[in-house]
């Protein structure tokens, strides 16, 4: 058996693209270790993002990448990850139990946005994540529906709400706390005002995500999210229909005017898929997103199908990455959640919660 070296592997691999990360694994620091003897090849990697989905695919796909390097010896891969904090907007400092928060935006009313966030944080979860989502809607807010809870909060302390758990996720929603029938017809200050109530009065537990559902448009919620609160990263959700880039194009250009870092656009109903005669028929456009996604630079995370199921389990509170985990659907949602998370980590990790605080006082 020829003789084989830790660098002729490492090098080999400088060519391998990590297809969520978009970029090789020995530049962005993946491979943590190669041990290498007679019988096989061991590497040990060590993702900034969960991929529990993605072990075996990784595998075959290094077995392929370095078949010639092998020959012979049988490859072993063990895929770790490690999710850390990263960056928020400057001057606004991150929140102790919440090591990312992701937004998720829309420009207009009626893409999906609210039925994309539950499946992507649960999604997010079945990758082995620890997450949460919370309803930014105030007015109209969905999550408990979609969910399958109307649970009120509980109070341990008297002065904060433990996160509502339904299918393992944390969550919190003003559709909690009023009645469902009951219409919020408040002013944008205390609309704001409950906002921010609602993600610092509630006691989450060692979140690696939390995902928030914003309302459509950009308004004084997207605003007070964008310039309040600790925001990693956003994302994006339209359809290919030219009305709704068009909006999507606004939450774009609002999200980089306040330096909150787009980690790329979902496209929603892209097409539909007849299950009896299996024609595929492209009723909002085809594409546009992909345009837009290169019109602008940034990454097209997914193409959701229009498809009755999605809407109806979200509907009946079990949505579909929980109710059908291995459907085609729900992989897609995986795929997404695992691109949404590598882009999330391939930006700069925020080291504020090891510095202490420095309190000055006169004596």
């Amino acid at each position: 058996m020829p003789d084989l070296t830790k660098q002729q592997v490492e090098e080999r691999l400088k060519y391998f693209i990590e297809p969520h990360l978009g970029k090789d694994l020995i530049s962005t620091q993946q491979v943590t270790a190669v041990t290498i003897s007679d019988k096989a090849v061991t590497i040990n990697i060590c993702f900034g993002f969960p991929a529990q989905g993605f072990a075996a695919t990784l595998k075959a796909a290094l077995q392929e990448h370095l078949a010639e390097l092998l020959a012979g010896r049988e490859l072993m891969v063990d895929l770790q990850y490690k999710i850390t904090a990263h960056t928020v907007q400057q001057g606004i400092k991150p929140l102790a139990q919440i090591k990312n928060i992701i937004a998720v935006a829309s420009g207009k009313g009626g893409v999906g946005k609210s039925t994309t966030a539950v499946n992507l944080a649960l999604a997010l979860q079945a990758e082995g994540a620890n997450v949460g989502i919370l309803d930014a809607d105030i007015y109209g807010p969905n999550q408990p529906q979609m969910l399958g809870t109307q649970q009120k909060p509980d109070s341990k302390d008297g002065k904060t709400l433990e996160p509502v758990i339904s299918h393992g996720l944390q969550s919190m929603s003003i559709g909690y706390l009023v009645p469902a029938d009951n219409a919020m017809i408040w002013r944008g200050p205390m609309v704001t005002t409950a906002l921010q109530q609602l993600l610092h009065e509630t006691a989450w537990h060692a979140l690696d995500y939390l995902v928030i559902d914003l309302p459509p448009g950009t308004g004084d919620i997207q605003l007070t999210m964008s310039q309040k609160i600790p925001v990693s990263g956003a994302v994006i959700v339209t359809t290919p229909q030219d009305v709704a880039l068009a909006d999507a194009r606004k939450g774009l250009a609002m999200f980089r005017k306040v330096k909150v870092s787009v980690l790329g656009i979902i496209e929603n109903m892209s097409f539909h898929h007849c299950p009896k005669c299996g024609y595929e028929q492209y009723i909002f456009g085809k594409d546009g997103g992909a345009h837009f996604a290169d019109e602008f630079a940034i990454d097209l995370l997914g193409q959701l199908p229009l498809d009755i199921r999605i809407r109806e389990q979200a509907d009946s509170g079990t949505p579909t990455v929980v109710v059908e985990p291995e459907s085609e659907i729900s992989l897609i949602y995986r795929s997404i959640a695992r691109k949404v998370a590598a882009k999330l980590a391939l930006q700069a990790k925020d080291y504020s919660h090891a510095f202490p605080t420095i309190v000055i006082e006169n004596d």
